[in-house]
């Protein structure tokens, strides 16, 4: 079974976060207008990202074993954040595809990344997410005179 880790700690003295997974970092932060500083992304631009990245990784996967030679891929994910608590709803995928083959090959394509994305189905089918295991360690304040 393949496995997958990622890392997030926060930059000392600073309002945001650096992520990574292998050789591989970003930064990660909050909206401006919920405080943070305004030099990443957020969970939410992430979430979309992993969806419209998903999407891409496995169509140029898809194309190679089939034989299409793919010429660009262009893919636009949005959605709107709404509910108590809020949650992405009204995801949205835009797909433009250009490849040397026929339009029916190229939708058969796109149609099958649909059904077989990672990422896609494990949002479709949920999965359950644990409470965080959380260590604790306190820092003791000093005081002002």
């Amino acid at each position: 079974m393949a496995q997958t880790t990622v890392h997030i700690r926060s930059v000392h003295d600073a309002n945001f976060s650096v992520g990574w997974a292998g050789k591989h970092s970003l930064t990660i932060d909050r909206p401006e207008h919920e405080a943070g500083s305004g030099f990443g992304f957020t969970g939410a631009d992430l979430l979309l990202l992993a969806i419209g990245a998903g999407y891409a990784n496995d169509l140029q996967c898809e194309a190679e074993k089939r034989g299409i030679v793919l010429h660009g891929i262009r893919v636009v994910c949005d959605c709107d954040w709404s509910g108590e608590p809020a949650r992405a709803q009204n995801i949205r995928l835009g797909v433009r595809i250009e490849a040397a083959a026929d339009e029916d090959e190229i939708l058969e394509l796109a149609e099958s990344i649909d059904q077989q994305s990672r990422v896609h189905n494990t949002l479709r089918f949920g999965v359950e997410i644990p409470a965080a295991d959380c260590e604790v360690v306190p820092i003791e304040i000093e005081k002002e005179n």
